[in-house]
């Protein structure tokens, strides 16, 4: 039993540890966005996403940093022509669950930038962004 609780004490550290670092991640996007630089604060929003790590927390967490940046991309087309490829899944993965939230004016955001994304990266974005199963968001 002892071997249990410690797992979870683990689980715990590893999950305020990603929390942290979301949290500074989140203090860079505010800090880019009042700049007026919402592409590269998508970009660090995307980067390491999503957290390796099962936490509803962390992914929250996480959600909420990447939602701040979707929200605040007015052109884009001048995202794509920034965003590099490498993104693109992520950002898929990041645009269904927006989706889902079924509040208006994310999923207006998620739907342009889904056209958007799609076009430029094909169906097979959606396809592998629904077929991965091991990085959740």
């Amino acid at each position: 039993m002892a071997g249990r609780g410690e797992t979870v004490k683990a689980e715990n550290a590893e999950a305020e540890a990603i929390i942290t670092r979301i949290e500074h991640k989140s203090r860079k996007i505010e800090s880019l966005l009042k700049q007026g630089r919402p592409v590269e604060a998508l970009k660090t929003a995307l980067e390491g996403s999503p957290p390796k790590t099962r936490d509803e927390r962390c992914k929250s967490a996480n959600w909420i940093v990447v939602h701040r940046a979707i929200m605040a991309i007015k052109d884009v087309d001048a995202l794509f022509s920034a965003l590099d490829p490498e993104y693109y899944d992520i950002l898929m993965k990041y645009l269904y669950r927006g989706l889902s939230t079924g509040d208006r004016p994310t999923c207006d955001q998620c739907l342009r930038i889904h056209e958007k994304l799609t076009e430029k990266a094909g169906m097979g974005c959606i396809l592998r962004s629904l077929a991965d199963t091991v990085n959740t968001v």
